[in-house]
């Protein structure tokens, strides 16, 4: 019995899942690369170093997502709401004409960058992205504060933006 426990023991630590979300981003995922609309490559460090000291919201989204434009309308109500805030769109667009495409048609408005990286690259898997749209809001100190909701409208969303 004592070593059926033991086993046990053993097996749960080591397949045992941490679900504490990081509030700092990698160092890998802070030198991905995205595209801006102008076609510049900028390091997302870069584009958090923009907006240093303010909340911001991530959204990470694609034209093609059907879910992603279903939350628009409650992206667009937060950024009524909450105007102090900036929004960042994140692009799986297929292509960067698709992408920008998008924008225009569905009216989105924020700072837009292309994912060239895509699902699998560095600040995808740091983020373990497994569906869009993906909200992410980072506080006035930089830190990640909501890490992983998949509605804008999400209660832990919505308390962040209060704060």
């Amino acid at each position: 019995m004592y070593k059926i426990s033991y086993l046990l023991i053993v097996l749960l630590s080591v397949f045992s899942c941490n679900t504490e979300a990081p509030t700092q981003f990698s160092e890998t995922a802070l030198n991905d690369t995205f595209i801006t609309q102008n076609g510049e490559s900028v390091a997302f460090k870069t584009i958090l170093e923009a907006h240093k000291g303010k909340t911001i919201v991530i959204d990470i989204w694609a034209s093609w997502c059907g879910d992603c434009l279903q939350g628009m309308p409650k992206v667009k109500a937060l950024q009524s709401e909450y105007k102090d805030v900036v929004y960042v769109f994140l692009s799986l667009d297929k292509n960067q004409d698709a992408w920008k495409r998008g924008i225009k048609r569905h009216d989105v408005n924020g700072e837009h960058y292309f994912m060239q990286s895509g699902w699998k690259g560095a600040f995808g898997n740091f983020v373990n992205l497994n569906w869009i749209p993906r909200y992410m809001v980072i506080n006035e100190v930089s830190e990640i504060v909501v890490f992983d909701v998949i509605k804008a409208d999400d209660d832990k969303l919505i308390e962040a933006l209060k704060k």
